[in-house]
């Protein structure tokens, strides 16, 4: 038998469930992807090109000529940089950057158009 703590712990917990659909989840993780894109990349990156190096953009058919076409790669590539790009590894969370690769792929799913 449940107890009077438990069943109210799961009628909130079903209630959170029902009141945030993971689709909400979803955008709000975009939403912080794009934030965090905005202040950390967009400098270089504003809408997906890159002013150091422009043939090493951020567009999917470039992604997928240098490999660069999946979320860990993007992610070891926001850490660590390489050539004019810093790393970010000792700036920004491991969450945030996780965020922001998965920003990238599915922005350049779109070639960064809205």
């Amino acid at each position: 038998m449940i107890n009077k703590s438990k069943r109210s712990s799961l009628f909130f917990s079903l209630i959170f469930f029902i009141s945030f659909p993971q689709n909400s989840w979803s955008f709000e993780i975009e939403k912080m992807g794009e934030k965090l894109f905005q202040s950390n990349c967009a400098v270089c990156h504003l809408g997906g090109n890159n002013i150091i190096i422009p043939e090493k953009n951020l567009k999917k058919e470039t992604l997928e000529e240098n490999g660069m076409n999946s979320v860990s790669a993007i992610t070891y590539q926001i850490m660590n940089g390489k050539n004019g790009m810093p790393a970010f590894g000792g700036r920004l969370s491991e969450a945030d950057i996780d965020q922001i690769a998965n920003y990238v792929l599915e922005q350049s799913e779109k070639n960064f158009e809205n």
